[in-house]
C-alpha cells in the first residue's frame, strides 16, 4: 500500500498544474492533501471525482484558508475530522481514516510564525494531537500521522539551522515537542530509512530557495513502532512541482 502526503498550497491552483494527471499516473492507494484552501462546492466535478478514487474534504470555516482532503481507493471503516478538543477544529486541519490494521491521521499542523498567540495555539494543537494518539496507542491501535508538520526536527532537516534557530518551525520548544511525540511509541519513517540523507520537502518562494535547494524537511510520515517492519519504502519526491512543498510517500507491505 502506498500513501502520499502533499501540501498543495491551494487545490484550485494546483489543478491548473496537471495535478489530476499526476494522480492518475502515480496511483497512490491513499492521497492526503493539506492547505487545500477551498470548500468542496468550489471545486470542479473532475477534481472531486478523480477516476478510481473517492474524495473527502475538511474545510476551514474561514474561506480560502487551511483545509485538508483525502482521496482513497479502498473505503475506510470510518472517517472522522478534528481532535478531541473542539478549539482546534475550526480550521479544517485533521482528517482521520480508520482501516482494519491502522488509523491514518492526515494533519495540516498550524504555523506559529505570526505571533506569540499563534505559536501558543500551535503548541496546544500539537499537545492535543499527542494526547489523542497516545490513547490510541495505549488501546493497541497502529497509527500513521502524515502531513505538513511545520517543524524541522533536527539540524540535518534544514539548510540553515543556525540562522533559523529563533524562527518558528525550528524553535527549541517545537523541536522538543517532536522528540516528545516520538517518545510515546512513534517513529519518523523517513529517518528510519534514511538516517543520514539530506533532503527537503519545502522551500520558501523567495530568494530562489528551491533552485538553490535552501529548504526544510517539514513534511513527515510518523508511524507507530509496531509498523516499522512493514515500511517498504519512503521517498521525498522533490522533482514534483506545483507547490512550495513536494509530495512525500510511505509504502507499506
Amino acid at each position: 500500500m502506498q500513501i502520499i502526503s502533499w501540501n498543495v498550497n491551494g487545490i484550485r491552483a494546483i489543478e491548473k498544474k496537471d495535478f489530476i494527471s499526476w494522480v492518475e499516473e502515480t496511483q497512490p492507494d491513499i492521497l492526503c492533501l493539506q492547505e487545500t484552501k477551498a470548500e468542496a462546492n468550489q471545486l470542479s466535478e473532475k477534481l472531486l471525482n478523480i477516476s478510481d478514487y473517492t474524495s473527502y474534504f475538511h474545510s476551514a470555516e474561514k474561506k480560502g484558508y487551511s483545509g485538508t482532503a483525502v482521496y482513497y481507493k479502498k473505503a475506510p471503516l470510518n472517517i472522522k475530522t478534528g481532535l478531541s478538543d473542539s478549539r482546534f477544529n475550526q480550521e479544517g486541519r485533521t482528517i482521520i481514516l480508520e482501516y482494519d490494521d491502522f488509523i491514518l491521521y492526515n494533519v495540516y499542523f498550524p504555523n506559529g510564525q505570526k505571533d506569540e498567540d499563534r505559536l501558543s495555539y500551535k503548541m496546544d494543537f500539537n499537545r492535543c494531537l499527542q494526547k489523542d494518539i497516545t490513547m490510541l496507542l495505549e488501546s493497541g491501535k497502529n497509527v500513521i500521522v502524515c502531513g505538513d508538520i511545520n517543524i524541522a526536527h533536527c539540524e540535518i532537516d534544514l539548510k540553515h539551522p543556525k540562522e533559523n534557530s529563533k524562527r518558528s518551525g525550528f524553535l527549541p520548544e517545537e523541536r522538543a515537542w517532536v522528540s516528545d511525540f516520538l517518545s510515546i511509541g512513534m517513529v519518523d519513517s523517513w529517518r528510519v530509512q534514511h538516517p543520514d540523507e539530506v533532503k527537503y520537502s519545502w522551500w520558501s518562494m523567495r530568494f530562489n530557495a528551491r533552485k538553490t535547494n535552501a529548504g526544510w524537511r517539514i513534511d513527515s510520515f510518523f508511524v507507530s513502532e509496531e509498523l516499522i517492519n512493514r515500511i517498504k519504502e519512503t521517498e521525498i519526491l522533490n522533482e514534483v512541482m506545483g507547490s512550495d512543498h513536494c509530495p512525500i510517500t510511505l509504502t507499506l507491505t
